[in-house]
């Protein structure tokens, strides 16, 4: 659902999908071939919320901020389920693992990968291409090329996917029983297998 709050209007580029069963408030924008995942709540009543092109939010994730403060999530950036982003700053082409929490002033420097289940204290920072993982969450070491390479790829599926659901997806009933023409998923399976390999 996108709600307006306050005058603000959400701005959602037409090539990006929002689940109907996301949450939509306020000053966010949306940039283009993002994806937001079912449960998802970007909350821009306090402040504001950029998402730049490319960008997914997946399921159940939250983005909120205290007042007067803008999260920005730059280019390609990748926020896997369950995470929560309060006021932050997430660069570029950055991983944020599954049901992570990152806290008010957190930058995190282009090309970062934050492990599940980290958690980054409020004003943390981290330079471009840093491994980070815990509670409360540390550098590890610099992630690699090989790393990286495989980010990149994982994200370039979710930007696909909003051509994809604006194109396969549909409300339906359930069946009552499995179809002899039921589509195999190792179609879908070997798809992804080239993508990583390429």
């Amino acid at each position: 659902m996108i709600y307006k709050f306050k005058g603000f209007i959400p701005v959602v580029h037409e090539s990006s999908f929002v689940h109907p069963q996301a949450t939509i408030t306020g000053n966010v924008i949306i940039g283009k071939h993002c994806y937001i995942g079912p449960g998802a709540a970007l909350r821009g009543d306090w402040g504001g919320i950029i998402l730049e092109d490319g960008c997914n939010v997946q399921e159940n994730c939250t983005i909120h901020m205290f007042p007067g403060v803008t999260v920005v999530l730059k280019e390609g950036a990748h926020i896997g389920h369950g995470a929560v982003i309060h006021g932050a700053t997430i660069g570029s082409n950055c991983l944020v693992g599954m049901n992570s929490v990152i806290m008010d002033n957190v930058v995190l420097g282009d090309e970062c990968i934050v492990g599940a289940l980290s958690f980054i204290k409020e004003g943390e920072v981290f330079e471009q291409r840093s491994l980070i993982v815990g509670n409360p969450a540390k550098k590890i070491k610099e992630v690699s090329e090989e790393m990286i390479s495989w980010k990149t790829k994982g994200t370039q599926l979710y930007q696909s996917l909003p051509k994809e659901m604006m194109k396969e997806w549909e409300v339906c009933e359930p069946l009552r029983e499995i179809p002899a023409d039921r589509p195999e998923q190792e179609k879908l399976y070997e798809n992804w297998k080239k993508l990583k390999n390429e």
